[in-house]
């Protein structure tokens, strides 16, 4: 059995305490904190994914003849189901973010389509997707307002002195982020209202005949 030397073991010790006391441990927890929250953000965003089967397959059985429409989300979540995000390269990140954006879009159009179809709306299985649909929203928005918080306060720790110093030497890089044009965003996710009737085009009152001179 090998003997530590007991020179070598308070080295040991004294450079526990000073990575210790570096920030060591903070940026090891705080990495792991991004990876849970990132976790999350891909957990909410597949269980949408994994909704919109049935709900295309729900509106077709009323509103067929909206192809395109029911194409289009078709096609957004074929795009986002074949991207191998890596969170930790900024370029994979915005082309998730981007597909995402424009699933998110495509299901907006959507459901602003089922307005015109009243049978559809009160179909029990269609509203009950509606309703996942909503919660999962909504879930995503929290993940991904988390998910945010938490890369920024990893971040500045690694940016600051002394936590830098250890970063480097250990290989601890900066993390890419969400980006967001309006920070409300992140507070506030897409919703329609599907209480309210579609508004139809008022009509348009006959001209007079012009009289025959």
């Amino acid at each position: 059995m090998r003997v530590v030397s007991p020179v070598r073991a308070i080295l040991i010790l004294v450079l526990a305490a000073l990575l210790s006391g570096c920030g060591y441990n903070q940026i090891q927890q705080k990495d792991e904190a991004v990876k849970a929250g990132w976790s999350e953000v891909i957990n909410q965003y597949k269980r949408r994914a994994d909704l919109i089967p049935n709900l295309v397959n729900t509106v077709k059985g009323y509103a067929a003849q909206e192809q395109q429409v029911l194409i289009g989300v078709t096609e957004a979540r074929a795009k986002v189901s074949q991207i191998n995000v890596n969170a930790d390269d900024a370029a994979s990140l915005a082309q998730f973010q981007q597909a995402q954006g424009e699933l998110s879009s495509a299901l907006s159009r959507l459901l602003v389509v089922t307005e015109n179809y009243p049978n559809l709306k009160s179909d029990q299985s269609f509203r009950d997707l509606q309703a996942q649909l909503e919660g999962t929203e909504n879930r995503i928005t929290v993940a991904r307002g988390r998910y945010i918080q938490l890369v920024q306060d990893y971040n500045t720790y690694i940016r600051s002195f002394p936590q830098n110093l250890v970063a480097k030497m250990f290989g601890y890089q900066p993390k890419p982020n969400f980006t967001v044009e309006n920070e409300a965003q992140i507070q506030q996710p897409p919703s329609v209202d599907f209480g309210q009737p579609a508004k139809t085009p008022p009509a348009t009152q006959p001209q007079p005949a012009p009289s025959g001179g």
